[in-house]
């Protein structure tokens, strides 16, 4: 990455940071609901109309205004108000991907409509009542009754397969939101997660019964890295990767395998977890391209991985995928509802830089590096990233842009060598880490031999 493509990313677009202040008025107003609205947040809906006062959503969003300013409260009202929020971020999203595009000079695909009626299904009824009494209530009302009418809609919506997304979202957030009830005693409020969460739930239950489109792709998947999230109950690994198919450019790809964990599952012991996914934690360990046999892709670049449909091939180095085919590789479409400057992660090869003060710099640029997000799942270090002299990272943008490393390249004992977060997806490669690992015995063998002793009984 060149200096004057890093020089592209210093000033955010124009409107953006407007955009950005309606939608931190409205999610702020959400805190403490609409049962009786103060005049700031009048101020604060009046904002958010004005501010898509030139679109398509004008009207109704100014009718909706008016009516939650009386106290006239209703889903379609909300609704409004979620659409006008949502596409306020899609539009701080779109600005910011084309900034990111044409600094490092890359080509996107656009999205493309899919036909057909789009019918609400009756069961998400019930989500949008519920959802309108967390908006009516704030934040700061919800308690646990609140959180538990809910779980009937939950239930009805898990029932209907077409319906999951919805389903799953409802249910993560009414246990984050039970999990923090009675939420009038904390002292800190995260406003914009959950007025994300509530604005996405109500978009996606106008939507139909979903049936993505997708492609059946073959081909050679060329890893770039591996980004791992990992949560108290949950871990999902994410590969970004370039894919090469037969008589087609080269496409941008991602790859996300998830698995249900305890929180006394930390560190390398997270990829047992993924086991099931032999093939794809060899490649990333081994460094390896994936030969891929009728894989599933959408339209927004992600493959629904099915192990059977791949095997660990060749060798492939990822700084040499980065340097040759990523400049190259066309980025996927982001679908409508998934523009938000949340979603953004755009896989970037950063070379000849330095770091001062936890910042690196090329040049006269500067961009922050997330040195507080690197897992503990892999070899990469807070001291490594600041002594590489190359990295592959996520270019992401949370208020202004940052760089979280995937992988890096740096001198251990005067060879250059490389570290990538997928290296212990096999097992730690670190003997001090193995050692470290054994003495603690294998938490995931221990709760599956308890987990079976239970189910014997």
């Amino acid at each position: 990455m060149q200096e004057v493509q890093l020089a592209g990313l210093a000033d955010a677009p124009a409107g953006v940071e407007a955009a950005l202040d309606a939608v931190s008025g409205f999610d702020t107003a959400l805190v403490n609901g609409f049962a009786r609205v103060s005049e700031p947040q009048s101020a604060a809906l009046a904002a958010l109309g004005g501010a898509v006062a030139g679109s398509p959503l004008a009207e109704a969003v100014a009718a909706a205004v008016a009516k939650v300013s009386t106290g006239a409260i209703g889903p379609d009202e909300l609704s409004a108000l979620a659409a006008a929020r949502a596409a306020l971020l899609g539009a701080v999203h779109d600005a910011l991907v084309d900034q990111a595009d044409m600094a490092l000079s890359r080509n996107r695909s656009e999205w493309t409509a899919t036909p057909g009626a789009d019918t609400p299904s009756p069961l998400a009824a019930g989500s949008r009542a519920w959802l309108g009494e967390l908006a009516i209530a704030g934040w700061r009302g919800v308690d646990h009754e609140l959180v538990a009418a809910a779980d009937q809609t939950v239930e009805a919506l898990l029932a209907e397969p077409g319906l999951w997304r919805l389903a799953m979202l409802l249910d993560g957030f009414t246990a984050e939101l039970g999990a923090s009830s009675p939420i009038a005693t904390m002292d800190r409020v995260p406003a914009r997660r959950w007025a994300d969460l509530w604005a996405r739930a109500l978009l996606l239950s106008w939507r139909g019964t979903e049936s993505a489109a997708v492609e059946s792709v073959s081909g050679r998947l060329l890893p770039l890295g591996v980004d791992v999230h990992e949560h108290g109950t949950v871990v999902q690994a994410q590969v970004h990767g370039v894919l090469e198919t037969a008589g087609a450019p080269a496409r941008r790809v991602r790859v996300s395998v998830a698995a249900a964990k305890v929180d006394t599952i930390v560190g390398p012991a997270v990829w047992q977890l993924l086991g099931a996914h032999r093939q794809l934690l060899t490649a990333l360990a081994e460094r390896r391209a994936l030969e891929l046999t009728d894989m599933p892709l959408t339209a927004g670049g992600d493959l629904l991985w099915e192990d059977a449909r791949a095997k660990a091939g060749e060798d492939a180095d990822p700084f040499v995928t980065a340097t040759v085919q990523l400049p190259q590789a066309l980025a996927p479409a982001v679908a409508p509802l998934d523009r938000d400057p949340v979603h953004i992660a755009e896989p970037v090869l950063f070379e000849g830089y330095r770091f001062r003060d936890g910042v690196l710099e090329m040049g006269e640029q500067r961009i922050r590096v997330e040195l507080d997000a690197l897992p503990s799942a892999g070899p990469l270090t807070s001291t490594g990233v600041t002594g590489s002299s190359s990295m592959i990272g996520l270019l992401r943008w949370d208020g202004g842009w940052s760089v979280r490393p995937l992988a890096m390249q740096r001198k251990v004992k005067g060879a250059l060598t490389a570290f990538h977060n997928g290296d212990w997806a096999l097992g730690p490669t670190d003997a001090k880490v193995a050692k470290a690992q054994a003495k603690s015995g294998d938490a995931v063998a221990v709760l599956r031999e308890r987990a079976g002793r239970l189910l014997r009984r």
